[in-house]
């Protein structure tokens, strides 16, 4: 009965192997805040999001396993039947503090959030325009609301302005999204160019932190950055990499998180996270909010390393070594991983076509020695051989 489907997933998996695009889950264990085991031998990861180390912090991992004790493993339905536990509050409430917004709305995660919050603000009769290298989730959502989705190119505002003043006109409304901090290249959005365009138009600006918050803006986020400070109305980001846990949340004004959680589908219709997640994410934020000198220790280590390289100084934790060929690519992580790291390569459709890379991404716990052990490796068999 099924021959027709197994053929046909054959045929694509062979093809994707033969471009070097075949993708495979490897088990890797996390041991601390930098090593994992991967394929029987311990590596220094950095390729982990984690940036701030908080998954692996005892406070945190007290705080998850004190509400689980309390709670229970999990939140039992939807956040609008009975699944709306006590903890939501007082995450909510940190989140708005943070990102100096009046509430906030806590999602299963990032890629929920951005699905459910684009086609809830943005219609059939809207625009939306994209940067063209957000995140896919950021897509998905301006995909699902029906109207207008123009792409402008990355981080050129000049061509957005082109764009809000050919089609602005022909929408009732229009939304501006990019991400804040780029996830596989690792600069920042012009926040503050962003706003303005924003407000010339009567667009409304959101920012998807993920990449962001904990590690950039003194630890509030990308829009702190850049000229941003209190003019994105749409603060979309994650618990997953600095905050150390999961879930994805909106910051915005009292009456858009109402209406957020009236009308946002994949909110409504998602089993609310575990309490001891949520319990995690608050411990991380007061550590964040409380250590602002430890926030910006990932940073700190993504600067000496693009020093050391000769590279253009990072903006963020995320550094990437673009190599261009995927096999290529491949090829210098298993170089690296021969040597004790992991630093996984990224391929397309991920990334565009031409632009594979290994994306090098620094946590506060990364030491000093081994990033420069590291760039010393990438400079001279990496990029110094294809020289």
């Amino acid at each position: 009965m099924s021959a027709s489907l197994d053929e046909f997933a054959e045929q694509k998996l062979a093809a994707l192997k033969q471009r070097n695009l075949l993708r495979t889950l490897i088990e890797t264990e996390r041991l601390g805040p930098v090593e994992v085991l991967r394929g029987g031998k311990r590596l220094i990861s950095f390729s982990c999001n984690d940036y701030l180390n908080l998954s692996q912090h005892q406070a945190i991992k007290a705080a998850a396993v004190e509400a689980t004790e309390k709670y229970g493993v999990g939140s039992g339905a939807s956040r609008l039947v009975t699944g709306n536990h006590p903890l939501f509050a007082e995450l909510e409430a940190k989140l708005a503090k943070l990102k100096g917004a009046e509430a906030a709305c806590v999602f299963g995660s990032g890629y929920l959030a951005n699905t459910g919050i684009v086609p809830a603000l943005a219609g059939a009769d809207d625009m939306v325009a994209v940067d063209e290298l957000s995140h896919a989730c950021i897509f998905a959502g301006a995909r699902l609301t029906g109207g207008a989705v123009h792409v402008f190119r990355h981080n050129d505002t000049g061509h957005l302005r082109e764009i809000l003043a050919a089609h602005r006109r022909d929408h009732p409304r229009a939304l501006i999204v990019t991400d804040g901090v780029f996830s596989m290249d690792g600069d920042l959005a012009p926040i503050g160019e962003l706003a303005d365009i924003a407000a010339e138009h009567d667009a409304w600006l959101m920012t998807d932190d993920a990449h962001g918050i904990g590690v950039v803006g003194g630890g509030r986020g990308s829009s702190y950055v850049n000229g941003g400070q209190g003019r994105v109305p749409l603060q979309m980001g994650t618990l997953s990499k600095a905050v150390g846990g999961y879930g994805g949340y909106l910051c915005a004004s009292r009456a858009v998180i109402g209406l957020i959680r009236t009308r946002c589908r994949t909110l409504i219709y998602s089993t609310g996270l575990p309490p001891a997640t949520v319990a995690a994410a608050i411990a991380a934020l007061e550590l964040i909010e409380s250590d602002p000198d430890y926030a910006a220790l990932p940073l700190t280590k993504a600067k000496a390393f693009t020093r050391a390289l000769g590279l253009p100084e990072a903006e963020s934790p995320i550094v990437p070594i673009v190599l261009g060929d995927s096999e290529r690519t491949l090829a210098a992580a298993r170089l690296l991983e021969d040597e004790g790291f992991l630093v996984v390569p990224i391929r397309p459709p991920t990334v565009p076509d031409g632009t594979a890379r290994l994306r090098v991404t620094f946590t506060a716990a990364h030491g000093d020695e081994d990033i420069q052990r590291l760039a010393g490796i990438i400079r001279a068999r990496i990029l110094d051989e294809a020289a």
